[in-house]
């Protein structure tokens, strides 16, 4: 739980082309544990630093084809030429206990989560983009990184101004501006949606 009133979990999405500053976002939000990070799985190759299981878990094609095969995902993906998902064991204990989930996800699984009819799901869904004020703010941060090959930064850049389109379909869009406001920018919309009165559980009249 991440308050001490007794409410419904919410599930937030967040969205972002590669470069916008997620990763540096989501690493912000995770300082204050008030919430569980869902750890996607994917099968591409671990970049410098990342750990299997605390980044993504890392599976092979083979794996993650099995793990579709037995309905394991709650949604899942081809992005950038590799598979991407959300285990349903990763989200739905957490909200019907009451806590909070964060996905890192990009647009396509955002659409088929937004899309699926479950009561669970669309009653806890809470959507963010995370957006740059343009592609040439987004191709700097990409070569400043370092860690694509230009070819792959062409076929991010390619792939980001498809992202970029989807921004409208979210309920809340973050323009990116320095960490520490990124930052506060999405703790504000967490505050918010845990005072929505329909989240809460309990009557102050009957406590």
């Amino acid at each position: 739980m991440s308050t001490s009133h007794p409410r419904r979990g919410i599930l937030f999405l967040l969205s972002a082309p590669s470069g916008a500053g997620k990763s540096t976002l989501r690493t912000g939000l995770q300082r204050n544990q008030d919430f569980s990070y869902s750890v996607s799985c994917t099968t591409r190759a671990p970049r410098p630093g990342e750990r299997d299981g605390e980044d993504y878990h890392f599976l092979t094609r083979e794996a993650f084809e099995e793990q579709i095969a037995a309905g394991a995902f709650l949604e899942h993906a081809q992005v950038h030429g590799n598979y991407y998902g959300t285990l349903k064991s990763a989200v739905l204990g957490v909200l019907r206990a009451g806590g909070d989930v964060l996905l890192d996800i990009d647009t396509q699984g955002a659409a088929r989560i937004r899309a699926n009819a479950g009561p669970e799901i669309q009653a806890a869904l809470v959507d963010i983009f995370l957006m740059p004020e343009s592609l040439d703010v987004l191709r700097r941060r990409l070569a400043k990184r370092g860690t694509e090959t230009p070819e792959q930064i062409a076929l991010r850049l390619r792939n980001a101004e498809t992202e970029l389109r989807e921004w409208r379909a979210y309920r809340y869009a973050l323009v990116t501006s320095t960490p520490e406001e990124d930052l506060a920018g999405f703790r504000a919309i967490m505050q918010a949606e845990r005072s929505r009165s329909e989240r809460l559980l309990f009557d102050p009249i009957l406590s």
